[in-house]
């Protein structure tokens, strides 16, 4: 697992389908992110809204782009996410019934005893089902997607400026775009133009507590300027790029074996 941070509490282990984060949330803006979140307080309770509709627990899940705005009492909260088209069609929404369910107060300590781990950096390089071993007790289902459809996962995972259309996708699977994107929606539950957008967002984290220029960043992972950048990341995250970049001077990230043979690819 490769270190790209420094010591601190606030920590971040990303994977390509799994994030573990225990830092700052931020103001409660509305937040569309293209993953399933599960947020643990640390301290106190958390506070979630939806529609209106306010919630506060130690646990609360919300589903992949699910408009919310959360808060939290202690200024350090824990998130772990999960990528929806890593896993088959209702996994997720069963997972959440059982993390709302009577063993709620369980899988809260379960994910307390993880975040205690990563914070004596005493986990190795981790895969996806042991990384739900620890945070959940137990390997979710995979889905395993047509090879045409992996390949163009893979192209848009890569950390690289230049942009992944469907049609390149399309060519390199030897299918014609309509085809292709109707193969795509179908395997992963997601469209291509969705998937793309949140996986570029996504691509925000690995820089996250880096002193770099934005507008530079922008461009290098994939927008075509600071204007669609700043857009996207607050419609995903909640939050100005800027903000982020500020609360996140202290997060210590890891990047596991994975992420990091997909960023030198690229």
């Amino acid at each position: 697992m490769e270190d790209k941070g420094r010591e601190s509490d606030h920590l971040m282990l990303i994977t390509p389908e799994r994030v573990f984060y225990a830092g700052l949330l931020g103001r409660p803006r509305k937040r569309t992110p293209g993953c399933c979140h599960i947020y643990v307080a640390v301290k106190g309770s958390l506070h979630l809204t939806i529609d209106d509709v306010h919630t506060s627990d130690e646990l609360i899940v919300t589903l992949p782009n699910q408009r919310h705005s959360i808060a939290s009492d202690y200024r350090t909260a824990i998130s772990v996410t999960l990528e929806p088209e890593s896993m088959p069609d209702g996994v997720i929404e069963a997972l959440a019934e059982r993390l709302r369910g009577p063993d709620k107060a369980l899988y809260a300590r379960k994910i307390l005893a993880a975040y205690a781990l990563l914070r004596q950096r005493r986990y190795g390089d981790i895969t996806t089902a042991e990384f739900d071993e620890m945070c959940f007790g137990e390997a979710l289902a995979r889905r395993e997607l047509d090879p045409r459809v992996t390949r163009a996962v893979a192209r848009i995972e890569r950390f690289s400026g230049e942009p992944v259309t469907a049609d390149t996708c399309a060519a390199e699977a030897g299918l014609s775009a309509s085809r292709f994107l109707h193969l795509f929606k179908e395997e992963t539950g997601i469209s291509f133009r969705s998937f793309r957008a949140w996986k570029r967002a996504r691509h925000l984290l690995h820089f996250a507590n880096q002193d770099l220029n934005l507008a530079h960043l922008a461009q290098d992972i994939g927008y075509p300027d600071s204007t669609h950048f700043s857009h996207s990341i607050r419609r995903f995250y909640g939050l100005k790029p800027r903000a982020i970049f500020v609360g996140s001077r202290d997060l210590a990230i890891y990047r596991s074996t994975e992420t990091v043979r997909l960023a030198e690819a690229s």
